[in-house]
């Protein structure tokens, strides 16, 4: 995945109502919840419920499925767990540096250790 294609779920999840939200769906695993069980739970009137979930969907993160007179809400864990892989798949492996000047502390290849990584902090 690229940066363009998770984008979008980071913009959602950048809303701390939308947050809350999809963290209650991750809490319920794959049997989601309804939207009035969501807005008892959070406290949200439906229509800003339906607008925050809307985005959610649109963003990819959340999937809804209609029950009858009710509408299922689930997290897509599938895409979390692209999300989360797209965010630690580089963790610590260095920064390439060598096209900036210069008078850092870097390793041959020009790359910030992890043992100097923590010196700067």
């Amino acid at each position: 995945m690229k940066e363009k294609d998770i984008a979008p779920a980071f913009a959602a999840l950048g809303h701390e109502a939308r947050l809350k939200i999809y963290r209650q769906l991750v809490k319920a695993g794959r049997d989601g919840l309804n939207i009035g069980d969501i807005g008892r739970l959070l406290e949200l009137p439906a229509s800003t419920l339906a607008h925050h979930l809307g985005t959610l969907v649109q963003a990819g993160l959340v999937t809804q499925e209609k029950q009858g007179r009710e509408t299922r809400n689930r997290a897509d864990f599938d895409v979390m767990q692209n999300i989360v892989g797209f965010i630690a798949d580089e963790c610590c492996s260095g920064v390439d540096l060598s096209p900036l000047s210069s008078g850092d502390s870097t390793t041959e290849t020009g790359a910030i250790s992890n043992k100097d990584s923590k010196a700067l902090a």
